[in-house]
């Protein structure tokens, strides 16, 4: 017999000795599909077993059982939700133990159909059928649903007015949906996870609108489309990338363009990637029958807002954007967006880790077996939590930006969320060294109300640190010299970092390196205007005078002079709202200011940088790379000692280049 007993999955066997250590082996050997077993732990059992299988009622424990992500619809439901003699012919919401939804519909643990926003659908006759069949792959699949019992999905307008799908489509409101779609109109769409916005991403003036209405200037769009071939029409595919579309995870790969984009401008302005991804579920399937274009598939929120999870808050805040939305009776319990992943030499990396990838934990290096139970805040951008238990790290989904209140709620929400799930009682606290952070100011009120003590870790030293965890490397490992090249990060020595070589290991860091510290005029301005950081590292290599007698006739000369510049001089030389930072992202700014390619604003965080990489990552530029090298000595700061890069010999090259 079986059942979840708050600790993980408790099955008592009965047998001969042969077979049950057959039995072990061959689930150590061939887990059912998503299953994640992280240890097995065997003791002899005294009490009585019935005859046969059975699965008993789950107990209270400790609540330590994981929850799976949320998976990709399997080819055995895609099979079924296409076959027109099947029961769940066109069912939106056909699922089994294999596939489908997870962390978004659970409410509490231990992982039962109770718990979920399934509860409130009663199994009819033939799904409590499949339920309880030990053979069907249904069974215990508790979100398991058909026509007869589960949730229902409808096209409506948010204007109240009348929607009668037939108007659109022959068959159901799913494919209604995608016929509104084709027809020019934006939907918002109720996924796994969250509210999408869709629309046709051939259409340059729908594009355009979505644009407009969802308050999104120039970040790219993600994209959805039916099949491979879809994809290949607009972007190279390779093995790797195909691996990474197909994968449970069903994540958005980023991919190059197959030449010219074939795209409207308004899909993603300025960049030679596309992010693609492929029917994550079987309402996506469905939609995507009749439709051989790709599609716009962005969050279902204004820009920087968290997605909208309810029927309600749809309305509120998609209503003035959508004309339509396809909605459904499924409550979504947790709030998940969709995973971004790239190749990078060879291999896919996680970008963004979110729906298909959390909460599964994550393995963690020898050394850390009896790491105390840990819970780390987070940074403020990009936000994600990690709770360190029984030797593993267990990372939440990416949550947004915490500056903004909704997000904030979520956060708080989640974390208690994920502490219930794994009956997580940390002993440790860890935060980034940043006070303003709102996740560090929390890290501090929780230490002092709890009585724990609260490691404040460096920002890039972090960052290398998950580098060596992620690569398997040893708690007692020798130390490794460590790059760091990112944004910003709170310094120990008064400045901003960002540009670091760090000599270090998990428990501390020697700072060795960096790039030339340069004034970042106007502050958090700095990082949203890229005029700003070139203006400081000209007159921190040139001076006004020396780039103006050097390269006065460049525009770039006419356009600097049009700023403050005496507002930006005063800053500096007072050290008044200009602090140094050695960031690597603030020099990629101002060098895509010197193109024009990024010069007055960044309409969202790392535009500047993207659309740089953009024009050297063209094929054309790449076969020149010898002529692109720009020499950088490595003098000693005054004040330290400590060796620097300095970009002088960069800027008299890239801007002798540009005359």
């Amino acid at each position: 017999e079986v059942l979840n007993d708050g600790e993980g999955v408790l099955i008592r066997a009965a047998g001969d000795a042969n077979a049950v250590a057959d039995f072990i082996a061959r689930l150590r050997a061939e887990p059912p599909p998503l299953a994640v077993i992280s240890d097995i732990a065997v003791s002899p059992y005294s009490g009585e077993c019935g005859q046969g299988f059975s699965i008993v009622g789950s107990q209270c424990g400790d609540a330590r059982t994981d929850i799976a992500p949320d998976a990709v619809i399997c080819e055995e439901c895609t099979r079924e939700v296409l076959d027109p003699f099947s029961r769940r012919f066109r069912y939106p919401f056909t699922n089994c133990t294999h596939c489908g939804p997870r962390l978004t519909i659970v409410r509490a643990v231990p992982y039962d159909r109770a718990s979920t926003t399934m509860a409130p659908f009663q199994l009819c006759p033939d799904c409590s059928a499949e339920y309880t069949n030990p053979e069907d792959r249904r069974f215990h699949a508790e979100p398991i649903a058909c026509h007869a019992c589960g949730p229902r999905a409808r096209l409506i307008r948010f204007d109240g007015r009348a929607v009668t799908a037939d108007q659109h489509s022959m068959l159901d409101d799913v494919d209604a949906a995608m016929s509104v779609i084709q027809k020019g109109e934006i939907v918002a769409i109720k996924a796994l996870g969250g509210f999408q916005l869709a629309c046709d991403a051939t259409k340059p003036d729908v594009v355009a609108r979505l644009r407009f209405l969802k308050h999104r200037e120039a970040k790219p769009f993600a994209l959805m489309a039916r099949d491979l071939e879809t994809i290949r029409n607009y972007c190279s595919v390779s093995d790797t990338e195909e691996r990474l579309l197909t994968a449970p995870e069903s994540p958005i790969v980023l991919l190059d363009a197959d030449g010219p984009v074939k795209l409207p401008d308004g899909v993603a302005p300025g960049m030679r990637t596309l992010g693609f991804m492929l029917p994550s579920t079987p309402m996506h399937v469905l939609m995507f029958r009749r439709m051989a274009r790709p599609v716009v598939m962005t969050s279902g929120n204004l820009s920087d807002e968290p997605q909208a999870i309810t029927d309600d808050d749809a309305a509120n805040r998609l209503g003035p954007i959508a004309s339509y939305a396809l909605i459904h009776n499924r409550e979504i319990a947790n709030r998940v967006d969709d995973s971004v992943v790239r190749e990078i030499a060879g291999h896919g990396r996680v970008l963004r880790r979110a729906r298909g990838f959390a909460p599964s934990a994550l393995p963690l290096p020898p050394g850390f077996e009896q790491a105390p139970e840990t819970l780390a805040f987070g940074p403020q951008m990009k936000a994600t939590f990690c709770l360190i238990t029984q030797g593993r790290a267990v990372m939440s989904q990416h949550q947004g930006d915490l500056d903004d209140a909704a997000t904030w709620d979520d956060y708080l929400k989640n974390l208690e969320l994920y502490t219930e799930m794994y009956g997580h009682k940390p002993t440790v606290l860890a935060c980034d060294r940043h006070p303003e952070y709102f996740s560090t100011k929390h890290a501090i009120a929780d230490g002092r109300a709890k009585n724990l003590p609260l490691a404040q870790v460096q920002h890039h030293h972090a960052h290398i640190a998950s580098c060596l965890a992620e690569n398997g490397r040893p708690l007692d490992a020798p130390p490794v010299l460590g790059i760091a090249l990112d944004g910003l990060g709170y310094g120990t020595d008064g400045t901003i970092w960002g540009g670091e070589f760090l000599l270090c290991d998990y428990l501390g860091y020697e700072r060795l390196g960096c790039l030339k510290p340069v004034a970042m005029p106007g502050g958090d301005a700095a990082a949203r205007e890229p005029w700003r950081n070139l203006y400081a590292h000209l007159v921190a290599e040139l001076g006004w005078t020396g780039f103006a007698m050097n390269f006065g006739e460049l525009d770039l000369f006419e356009k600097l002079s049009a700023k403050p510049r005496a507002t930006l001089d005063a800053m500096i030389a007072a050290k008044t709202n200009a602090t140094l930072a050695s960031s690597c992202g603030r020099l990629f700014d101002a060098v895509a200011a010197a193109l024009d390619l990024c010069f007055e604003r960044q309409s969202y965080e790392g535009e500047a940088a993207a659309r740089l990489e953009a024009i050297v990552c063209q094929k054309t530029m790449r076969e020149e790379d010898d002529r692109l090298a720009y020499t950088m000595p490595i003098p000693n700061l005054r004040a330290t000692g400590m060796p620097y890069i300095e970009p002088l010999g960069l800027w008299h090259s890239l801007l002798g280049d540009l005359i």
